[in-house]
């Protein structure tokens, strides 16, 4: 109870506190219209946004500061503070490197991209890298086994506490280097992701613009089958049929892997379908494909010289989300045993692997760490693509800062 009090009692402090800065800056401005028009709760959000913004400072300042067993509980927040830090520089010096190199076009680009969006897109760009390059860049092979070298060696290369240089992200349960493993995991989990929402767009797009285009006893089956399917929630059913498919495929992990692409595929294809048929039917009714008929143009040349050109704005940023959710299905199916395979490496399975590491973290924070990394990878990716996709609707909206 005492706890509530104390939170009530710095709101009520916050709220005070907003309505004397609306009263002190109108007194002192003259009556500006910035403070004059100010409401109480806009003046609340200036002082609670201030008040947090102190107690991050403090607390990085203890972790900085502190020594053990204190510094254990901030460990975790001084890492997220200065990953932040690192990815927001990162994030300016990118978007400053694409205003000055390029062509003209990718520079007025980079000029009119908010940091969040460089943000997004630097981080993207650092994951197609790895998954492109995992077999130079990562140190080992991603199902090695390291002989001679202690299984469970925590991040942070440390020897006071079991960590070693050689191996920066430690060692997984049975000697595998997590750093190979991360970095091999963005080449199988995002790779077979974007392989999975190419073939959902596929699907759903070729049958949602066919249904708009042709109408009729085909629209309603198929509208009718999509309604059936989106009905259920998408990752039970991906775990129902996947538990099915695996006992089709045995002992057959590939086989496994090529059952999760379909199903996911085909699960994902129907909001593809509800967002190619709804823009779908809005272009058919235009004037230009009624001349492209009369002309008389194929099916195949209204679909993919008329209506997808026209379509290719939403669908992108659709493609964006999407990959979004596929991606993270796939990372939960694996963490639930029936996604990627091992050998293979994969950031769910290796969030399961590692989990048991959480145990350590109210007195080994570095040896915790260990599962996060995995989930770190995932959280970071999704919000950077996030990033870019409402970026990418800010601007196909037609709304100005």
């Amino acid at each position: 109870m005492s706890v509530w009090l104390q939170i009530i009692g710095v709101l009520v402090a916050c709220l005070a506190l907003g309505w004397l800065l609306r009263f002190a800056g109108e007194r002192v401005t003259g009556g500006r219209p910035f403070f004059r028009d100010m409401s109480l709760s806009v003046a609340f959000g200036y002082v609670v946004a201030v008040v947090v913004l102190i107690w991050i400072i403090w607390s990085y300042y203890l972790a900085r500061t502190l020594v053990a067993p204190e510094v254990n509980k901030y460990f975790f927040f001084r890492l997220a503070i200065e990953g932040f830090l690192l990815f927001a520089a990162a994030a300016w010096l990118f978007r400053l490197l694409g205003r000055s190199v390029g062509t003209a076009g990718s520079k007025k680009l980079f000029r009119q991209m908010p940091l969040t969006a460089s943000f997004g897109l630097f981080t993207i760009l650092i994951y197609a890298l790895l998954a492109i390059f995992a077999g130079v860049i990562a140190p080992h092979g991603q199902e090695q086994i390291l002989q001679g070298v202690a299984a469970n060696i925590p991040p942070g290369g440390d020897p006071a506490i079991g960590g070693s240089a050689d191996y920066p992200l430690g060692t997984d349960q049975i000697g595998r280097d997590i750093l190979s493993r991360l970095i091999y995991g963005a080449q199988n989990t995002v790779g077979i992701a974007f392989a999975t929402t190419c073939l959902a767009f596929f699907i759903g797009g070729t049958l949602g613009f066919l249904a708009a285009t042709l109408g009729g006893w085909l629209d309603q089956i198929l509208s009718r089958t999509v309604d059936v399917l989106m009905a259920i929630p998408s990752l039970i059913f991906a775990l129902l049929l996947m538990t099915i498919a695996s006992a089709w495929a045995g002992s057959e992990k590939g086989l496994l892997t090529f059952y999760m692409v379909i199903i996911i595929a085909v699960i994902d294809s129907t909001r593809v379908f509800r967002l190619a048929r709804a823009v779908g039917v809005n272009i058919v009714v235009m004037d230009y494909i009624e001349a492209a008929k009369l002309r008389g143009e194929g099916l195949t040349y209204l679909i993919f010289k008329e209506i997808l050109p026209n379509a290719t704005a939403p669908l992108l940023a659709e493609f964006g989300l999407r990959f979004c959710f596929v991606f993270l299905t796939i990372a939960s199916l694996s963490f639930l045993g029936v996604g990627i395979q091992p050998p293979l490496a994969d950031w769910g399975t290796m969030v399961r692997d590692l989990a048991q590491f959480i145990n350590f973290a109210a007195f080994a924070p570095r040896v915790a760490s260990a599962p996060l990394l995995a989930a770190g990878a995932i959280a970071l990716l999704t919000v950077a693509v996030n990033f870019v996709v409402d970026w990418m609707l800010h601007r196909t909206s037609g709304l100005k800062e």
